[in-house]
C-alpha cells in the first residue's frame, strides 16, 4: 500500500504543478483549488508512504514522478518542446528512480 501512496503522492503533485501554471496565466479561483488540493494532497499521501519507506527513496520516487508528469502535461497541454533530448532526460530521470528502487 506504501507505494500506491506515494505513486498517489507523485500524482497529485503533478495536479498541485498543474493548478501553479493555471495560477499564473489565469488567476482564478478554480486555478488556486487546483493548486491547493493538489499539493495538500500530494503531501498527505507522501507522509503515508514515509511511514514505512525511507525518506531518500520517497523523495527521490515523488519529485521523479513529479517532474516527469510535469513536463509530459507541458508538452501535452501547454504546447512546450517535445524535442528528442527532452525526452532523453525524463527516460534518464526514470532510469535513477528505477536504480534507487532497486538499490534500497
Amino acid at each position: 500500500m506504501d507505494w500506491i501512496y506515494l505513486i498517489l503522492a507523485g500524482g497529485f503533485e503533478v495536479v498541485g504543478v498543474t493548478g501553479m501554471n493555471r495560477v499564473n496565466k489565469y488567476n482564478n479561483v478554480q486555478s488556486y483549488m487546483i493548486l491547493f488540493i493538489g499539493f495538500i494532497l500530494s503531501f498527505s499521501f507522501l507522509g503515508l508512504a514515509m511511514k514505512t519507506l525511507s525518506l531518500g527513496l520517497s523523495y527521490a520516487v515523488w519529485t521523479g514522478i513529479g517532474t516527469i508528469g510535469g513536463t509530459i502535461v507541458g508538452m501535452v497541454f501547454y504546447g512546450e518542446s517535445k524535442d528528442w533530448k527532452r525526452i532523453l532526460f525524463i527516460g534518464m530521470i526514470l532510469t535513477a528512480v528505477i536504480g534507487l528502487k532497486l538499490t534500497s
